[in-house]
């Protein structure tokens, strides 16, 4: 294992690149996150299963000794993803049971299952403007005319939030995920997104509908309910999750069937089916590069053998999720190819253990819909810049693209 942390790249110029390196460096890598903020990452698939379940790590910010210390500033532009108010992801044991069996209540397989047919609808109108402003041959941003906006549309119908919303959501949503979001602005945004959520509340409170905030208002587990604070920290979480998850899964999806065009033809011919691409996409170029973060409460010994190390108590750790979905331990010596016929493809790229991703259904239903729509309406699609040209985000937690331009055929 090197001696040396590997310094995240703030900019995201080579993620698969970083991801090898981290695997090299693993099981557990110390690693340096924007801003100077040193972690340690799990970076191989078993120890991330063990350690995704292990008591000792907990998510309360406060078992962090830097935080303690004084040493993480309040404008630190992560400090939203490391203490992002109280829900689901900030806590452990009974409290989490208990606000992810009220969550469990409102995100039913039945609701999300009903969601099909508004997420065809939506699919299809998308398909629609495409066609008809998109010229045969010509060049349009994928990510910008279908990838992002289904996703918003599906989770705010889902979670009851105005479409009159979406652009400002859209600007506060990409400074909360960026690295590069000014200091002076990170408290602000915090706060802005916080009062959009709690209006959000507030609209439901008065007038109950059927969306998740007004089943989450109604959630009841022995007389206990959400309180609005937990409410709008989870309407939050799952808002940011619901589309972000899914546009990436949308647009890794195409660039692999662009870049793979075999993988694509047996798809086409019915050969394998289109949840074999939307699972490998997950493994191959998972959604989520890396989670923040856990914290010891102990010392933990993670690995086995010479790769044995330490994480200390009160040390801080990510999950590397891109790193993990390409480890050979796991996958085997192909794990860095991209291969729909591969059987069983058994990735954590949703989580494990008591704080795997709600939303994961709902995420595999909407690439499920709109991946065979896309293609059935355009089944000549294909990329309009070489894949090499294509530029990551400067977002740490998301595999995500500025654009996706393509052509339509």
């Amino acid at each position: 294992m090197t001696a040396e942390p590997l310094h995240l790249d703030p900019f995201v110029t080579d993620l698969d690149g970083e991801s090898a390196l981290l695997r090299a460096a693993g099981p557990l890598a110390r690693v340096v996150l924007p801003g100077g903020v040193p972690v340690w990452a799990v970076t191989h698939h078993a120890e991330a299963r063990e350690l995704l379940t292990d008591k000792r790590l907990v998510k309360d910010i406060n078992v962090w000794g830097a935080w303690q210390r004084g040493e993480i500033p309040p404008d630190w532009p992560l400090i939203g993803l490391a203490n992002p108010g109280r829900s689901m992801l900030t806590v452990d044991g009974e409290d989490h049971r208990r606000l992810r069996a009220l969550v469990a209540q409102a995100l039913t397989p039945r609701r999300v299952e009903r969601m099909r047919e508004r997420i065809t609808e939506l699919t299809n109108g998308l398909l629609d403007e495409l066609a008809a402003h998109g010229k045969p041959g010509g060049t349009v941003d994928l990510k910008a005319a279908f990838a992002y906006p289904l996703p918003m549309y599906v989770i705010s119908d889902l979670m009851g939030i105005d479409p009159a919303d979406h652009p400002r959501l859209k600007v506060l949503f990409e400074k909360f995920f960026s690295t590069q979001t000014p200091p002076e602005e990170v408290v602000a945004t915090l706060g802005e997104l916080a009062g959009m959520m709690a209006k959000v509340v507030a609209a439901r409170r008065a007038e109950p509908g059927d969306d998740l905030t007004s089943a989450l208002i109604a959630a009841s587990e022995d007389g206990d309910h959400l309180t609005d604070e937990e409410i709008v920290s989870t309407l939050q979480l799952m808002v940011a999750a619901g589309h972000e998850t899914t546009i990436s899964l949308i647009v890794n999806a195409v660039v692999n069937l662009s870049t793979h065009p075999e993988q694509l033809e047996l798809v086409r011919s019915g050969q394998v089916g289109w949840d074999a691409v939307i699972e490998e996409t997950l493994r191959f170029s998972t959604p989520t590069s890396h989670v923040l973060i856990r914290f010891a409460t102990e010392d933990v010994e993670v690995g086995t053998g010479a790769d044995v190390r330490t994480l200390p108590a009160g040390e801080a750790l990510i999950v590397s999720y891109g790193a993990i979905g390409r480890d050979e331990k796991q996958h085997g010596p192909t794990a860095g190819v991209f291969d729909i016929t591969r059987s069983p493809i058994r990735h954590i790229s949703f989580g494990h253990g008591p704080h795997v991703c709600p939303g994961a259904a709902l995420s595999r239903l909407e690439a499920g819909v709109a991946l065979p729509a896309l293609y059935a309406r355009f089944p000549g699609l294909t990329l309009a810049v070489p894949a090499s040209d294509l530029r990551n985000k400067p977002v740490l937690t998301q595999n995500d693209l500025f654009e996706l331009p393509v052509r339509l055929a």
